[in-house]
């Protein structure tokens, strides 16, 4: 029996984007429960370079176990190949799109075709293309499951309590730092939704795009420092998170929340003097949110702002262009057909 074969972007070391190799793979089987997916597009998020660099900036108890070589990537849009015998809802022909296999590092996303769990996808919306439902999953997902629906019962690495989102409405302000990233410009879009005010923070550059997307009021980090021209905020999104998170605190009002996308270290009594919260949670793959999500692509309500493509076989030079920073929405890769 002839193996089918295809192109795939692996990792064979780790390092910088020049580790990543586009390669020559056998087209994978679907196993029970899965879909094989012909992939028209990839979108790149931060795992993928935590992955590419050995998942060093991850604490090595929660760090999960791979095997090199790896094919990265967990975001596709694509159209279904075959289906395995026991998957329900999906045929061959289906447009679907998905996050696969998250968080694991198992998704191997960046290949022209991918098997996936059924339970991971979700139909494309129609109103959009494969670019753009590319560079939907992570992102969205992880700022509707901080914003909206966590939608999960798995705990936190990063904390005991199980992650609740707040309440958003008229009376709601919201802060998104980072917010013309990928998290960030949807989690904006769903507090207007929602109906909240927001403040969006973001380098100058990216103020006209912002205010388009709904922003109420923009404020120019490389310019002011957030934390000293806001007070009263009912919730930061921290987008980027990290280390000097703990920086907003002071910016909202008692019963206030911070949820940082990427965990920092928090003093206790610094929280609990200002009467405030920190959370956060895991994003994880999820084709009916997905599925939900997907109305408010197709309905406009919500749009995916995309700020480079790049042939599937350029996996390298969309690296690059991350590290570069200053992005502008989504990273997607091009799978041609």
């Amino acid at each position: 029996m002839r193996i089918q074969m295809m192109r795939a972007v692996r990792l064979h070391e780790h390092g910088g984007p020049e580790v990543l190799s586009y390669d020559e793979v056998p087209v994978p089987v679907p196993g029970p429960g899965e879909v094989l997916v012909r992939v028209h597009a990839v979108g790149i998020n931060p795992p993928d370079w935590y992955l590419r660099d050995g998942l060093s900036n991850i604490p090595p108890e929660t760090r999960p176990k791979f095997d090199l070589p790896v094919i990265p990537g967990t975001d596709v849009s694509g159209v279904v190949e075959a289906v395995a015998a026991d998957v329900e809802g999906f045929a061959a022909g289906d447009e679907v799109f998905g996050m696969l296999r998250f968080p694991s590092f198992d998704g191997q996303a960046y290949a022209e075709y991918v098997t996936a769990p059924a339970s991971d996808l979700a139909r494309k919306p129609s109103g959009i293309d494969h670019v753009h439902a590319a560079g939907a999953p992570m992102s969205l997902l992880t700022a509707w499951q901080f914003l909206i629906e966590l939608g999960h019962d798995h705990p936190s690495p990063f904390q005991a309590a199980r992650h609740r989102p707040v309440a958003l409405g008229s009376g709601t302000t919201v802060l998104v730092n980072g917010a013309a990233g990928g998290v960030g410009h949807f989690a904006l879009q769903l507090a207007k939704w929602k109906s909240a005010r927001v403040i969006a923070v973001a380098s100058g550059t990216h103020e006209s795009f912002l205010r388009e997307l709904g922003a109420d009021q923009f404020i120019d980090y490389t310019k002011n420092r957030p934390e000293e021209l806001v007070k009263d905020v009912d919730l930061v999104l921290d987008a980027v998170g990290g280390r000097e998170s703990s920086r907003f605190l002071p910016t909202l009002k008692r019963g206030g929340a911070l949820f940082p996308v990427f965990f920092g270290e928090y003093d206790e009594e610094e929280t609990a003097k200002l009467g405030v919260t920190v959370s956060g949670t895991q994003v994880r793959s999820h084709g009916a949110q997905l599925a939900e999500v997907g109305r408010l692509l197709d309905a406009g309500t919500i749009r995916v702002a995309i700020d480079s493509t790049f042939p599937l076989a350029d996996a390298q030079a969309a690296h690059e262009r991350a590290a570069r920073g200053h992005i502008q929405g989504k990273i997607v890769l091009t799978v041609a057909q």
